[in-house]
C-alpha cells in the first residue's frame, strides 16, 4: 500500500467518523427524568370519575396539560397531605407554566370523602386541583387500571401525563418539588 492510499484511506475514515457523529448528534436524546419512565406501559391509559366541581372527567379532559394524578383520601394524616402540598409546590416552581398541569387527586375512600370534602381539601393546596371520587366500583376499577393498592397505610406514587394524554412517569414516595418540577418542564418541552 503506497502512501497516498494510506492518506486516502485515512481521510475517507475520518469523513465516516465525522459524519457518524454528525448523525448522532442530530438525533433527539432521551430526556433524564428523575421519576422512573413507564413510557408505553398497558396500565394507567384512563379513568372515568365524578369531580368535585359535579362533572363527569376522563384524563382525555385534560389534553394539552401535564397531569399529575395522585391516589389518598382525606382523612389520611400524614402521607396525602405531604404529597400534595409537594405537588402544589412543584407547580408554583414552575411559574406561568404551572398553568399548564393539571393536579388530580382521587380518593379511595369514597364512603367518607364527600364531593364538597374532597373541594375543600385540593383547594387547601391549590385552587386549580381537581378532587375525583365516585362510587366503590369505580374506585376498584380505577385503582385496578393504575395498579394501585389503596389502604389505610400507603405510600402510593405520583402518575405524570404528558400533554397528549400518555402515562410517562411514576414519582414514588420522597420525590422533592424540585424533582417533580424539573419531570413537569421536561414533559412540557416535549409537547409545547
Amino acid at each position: 500500500m503506497t502512501n497516498k492510499s494510506v492518506v486516502t484511506a485515512l481521510g475517507a475514515l475520518a469523513i465516516v467518523a465525522l459524519a457518524s457523529f454528525a448523525v448522532a448528534a442530530l438525533r433527539p436524546s432521551k430526556p433524564a427524568f428523575d421519576a422512573t419512565d413507564v413510557t408505553g406501559v398497558p396500565w394507567g391509559r384512563n379513568l372515568h370519575l365524578l369531580g368535585h366541581d359535579g362533572k363527569p372527567h376522563e384524563l382525555t379532559d385534560f389534553r394539552g396539560k401535564v397531569v399529575a394524578l395522585y391516589f389518598g383520601y382525606t382523612r389520611c394524616p400524614d402521607v396525602c397531605p405531604t404529597t400534595m402540598a409537594t405537588l402544589a409546590q412543584a407547580v408554583r416552581l414552575l411559574g406561568e407554566d404551572g398553568a399548564r398541569v393539571q393536579g388530580l387527586f382521587v380518593t379511595v375512600d369514597p364512603k367518607h370523602d364527600t364531593r364538597k370534602a374532597l373541594a375543600r381539601y385540593v383547594r387547601s393546596f391549590d385552587e386549580d386541583f381537581l378532587g375525583l371520587y365516585g362510587d366503590a366500583a369505580a374506585i376498584a376499577r380505577t385503582t385496578d387500571e393504575f395498579k394501585v393498592e389503596a389502604g389505610e397505610h400507603h405510600s402510593i406514587p405520583v402518575f405524570l401525563f404528558d400533554p397528549s394524554g400518555r402515562l410517562r412517569l411514576v414519582a414514588h414516595s420522597g420525590a422533592t418539588a424540585d424533582s417533580i418540577a424539573h419531570d413537569i418542564r421536561l414533559l412540557l418541552a416535549s409537547n409545547p
